[in-house]
């Protein structure tokens, strides 16, 4: 992680990011970071003494944009990402497996970060939530959002969820 807080901190004193771009990344990396570690210390919540789910791996990130086409632009040109669906209101880019979503928005930041769980099934899920005390959902054509405890917005989804 401090690898990663040196670069884009030294892509800032270069004047390669502008100070709105150094704040969205921070976000994003805070967000990240948050939701790596948030977990760690805490009591077991499920019956039988496991956690409520098992992450397997962050499955996406989505953002919200001021502008889709220059954001995908700059993450295609910087980054190498693929897009694999592209209108004036969203982008999906992938790298590797995974990938980001681009949704344009009035101000940029993190839109939502989504895990992919073993086993996902949105049913149980929204059942397993709501038995660990959270009441915060939301779902959508098969996936299920919710709050963290400083109101970031998490998503669950398949290990093969794919931009769709």
């Amino acid at each position: 992680m401090n690898h990663t807080l040196d670069h884009i901190m030294d892509e800032y004193d270069t004047g390669r990011m502008t100070r709105r771009q150094l704040l969205a990344r921070l976000a994003t990396l805070l967000a990240l970071a948050g939701g790596a570690t948030r977990g760690a210390g805490a009591e077991p919540t499920a019956a039988g003494g496991g956690s409520t789910f098992e992450a397997t791996e962050i499955n996406h990130i989505a953002l919200r944009v001021t502008d889709v086409g220059r954001s995908r632009d700059f993450y295609v040109q910087h980054l190498g990402m693929k897009v694999t669906r592209d209108s004036a209101g969203s982008a999906f880019l992938t790298c590797g497996k995974n990938f980001t979503a681009l949704f344009r928005g009035a101000e940029p930041g993190l839109d939502h970060y989504c895990y992919s769980v073993k086993d996902y099934d949105v049913d149980a899920a929204e059942r397993k939530l709501r038995a660990a005390g959270i009441a915060d959902i939301r779902r959508t054509s098969g996936r299920i959002y919710f709050s963290d405890p400083d109101g970031i917005t998490v998503q669950l989804a398949a290990e093969e969820h794919l931009p769709s």
